[in-house]
């Protein structure tokens, strides 16, 4: 077993963690965890949520491994579990939230899409982070991985397994839904 996997290559890590060597797999969580933290906090903001599901990545990762077949970089099998574990936690606090308000409710939209107090609000990043709360999801993954984690269009579509074309509209729409909710706020 190896001290230090540093300078090692990516199919020998995974190859090693499949074997059982948690000093290899640690060496996976230490170069995605950052991304993964971009990628879920972009979505959720930063909350406990964000915390948990980052966890989970690595969990899911962990019991999935065997199936990394290497046809696409490691960050993309990773970044596609964030990625989908996330819009499942969305989708979780929506149907949650959903019980407890009625349609058109707009007190309870405020608490669904942001955690945040009076006090935070005035500071511009915390502003901005609750704008992109308030984005459909399908919007606001292609607002953080295009501009929060500064994946090409390309990338990005490659990742969410979209064409081009919509990456390129959703993130149009983005900008304009952001730009009419930060004027709200």
């Amino acid at each position: 077993m190896k001290e230090s996997y540093r300078q090692t290559e990516e199919s020998e890590l995974v190859k090693a963690s499949i074997e059982g060597d948690k000093l290899a797999f640690g060496e996976i969580m230490e170069r995605y965890s950052k991304m993964v933290a971009r990628t879920v906090k972009g979505m959720l903001g930063d909350s406990v949520y964000a915390e948990d599901i980052g966890q989970e990545v690595f969990i899911k990762l962990y019991h999935s491994l065997s199936e990394f077949r290497g046809e696409a970089k490691l960050s993309t099998y990773i970044q596609k579990i964030a990625i989908n574990l996330t819009l499942n936690e969305i989708k979780r606090r929506k149907r949650f939230f959903s019980m407890f308000s009625q349609k058109g409710n707009s007190e309870m939209y405020e608490y669904e899409i942001a955690d945040f107090d009076s006090e935070e609000r005035r500071d511009a990043s915390e502003l901005v982070n609750k704008a992109l709360m308030g984005l459909d999801p399908k919007f606001r993954i292609i607002v953080a991985m295009r501009m929060l984690q500064g994946y090409s269009t390309k990338e990005t579509a490659e990742i969410l397994n979209l064409p081009l074309g919509t990456v390129l509209s959703r993130l149009s729409r983005a900008q304009e839904q952001l730009k009419e909710i930060l004027e709200k706020l």
